[in-house]
Order: C-alpha cells, then sequence, then structure tokens
C-alpha cells in the first residue's frame, strides 16, 4: 500500500472532512480515502434494458404516428 501525505490544506477543508468523516463515521484519513477511490471508480456500465427503462414516458404510440409515404424517391 502506498502512502500520502498532503501539506498545505486548508483549514476550512480540513475541517470539512473532519464533519464529513464524523456523519460517516469514519476517521478522516477513512474518509479520504474513500474519496479518493469514489473518485477514480470507473461508472458501472449499465445494460441496454436499463438504460430503456431509464426513459421518460413521453406519450402513447399515436403521438408519434408516421406519415404515409407516395414511395416515390427524389
Amino acid at each position: 500500500m502506498a502512502t500520502l501525505h498532503i501539506r498545505d490544506l486548508d483549514d476550512d477543508v480540513a475541517q470539512g472532512l473532519r464533519e464529513r468523516a464524523a456523519r460517516n463515521a469514519r476517521s478522516m484519513e477513512a474518509e479520504v480515502r474513500a474519496l479518493l477511490a469514489a473518485a477514480i471508480a470507473k461508472p458501472r456500465r449499465r445494460s441496454f434494458a436499463e438504460v430503456l427503462a431509464s426513459m421518460p414516458d413521453v406519450g402513447k404510440e399515436d403521438d408519434f404516428a408516421r406519415a404515409q409515404s407516395s414511395g416515390r424517391t427524389a
């Protein structure tokens, strides 16, 4: 495992980390590890079914009826 030292961390940032760590019942060090891991994690690839299911309902099928074509090309 690697070790990382952070110098000149702004006091407000350090206080924010302490508060966030307390809310999550973790040490400040564990909170920083969790934040760094989340920042570089690859997003989970969604399945096609999940993408389709996430689309909003925008109307009925009749709202999108096709215009009849004469069959001729320009």
